[in-house]
């Protein structure tokens, strides 16, 4: 994902109305812009402007039906972001914390053991 499309991404997402519409979206896929608007009490060009920089950001696609437009939200740029942070570091953590377990575990003394340390 270039630079210009994280910063587009994260612009989309950083206005609560936006992350709302997301939501919305979410749990009804092909919401018209109409019926997307009834959600909020500004203008339809308002939700309209907020609808294009969703679309920059491809969080959403549109499909056409006749004049109306259907909106779908696209989660694939969401995952490539989570993707590119979150592998490389769980991948660091996951490594840490197995060695860190193995470690604990190399220590451990079985209870026979311990009982037949106290006895000698």
């Amino acid at each position: 994902m270039k630079d210009a499309d994280l910063n587009h991404l994260f612009a989309a997402l950083a206005h609560p109305v936006r992350r709302r519409m997301l939501d919305l979206l979410r749990d009804a896929p092909g919401l018209s812009i109409a019926a997307l608007a009834e959600h909020f009490t500004m203008s339809a060009v308002g939700v309209l402007k907020h609808v294009r920089v969703l679309e920059r950001a491809a969080l959403i696609h549109s499909e056409k039906h006749g004049r109306e437009k259907h909106l779908f939200f696209n989660v694939v740029p969401i995952q490539l972001v989570y993707d590119r942070w979150t592998d490389q570091y769980s991948r660091f953590w996951a490594a840490r914390l197995a060695d860190i377990k193995d470690r604990i575990e190399s220590r451990r003394v079985s209870p026979a053991a311990r009982k037949g340390a106290r006895s000698a």
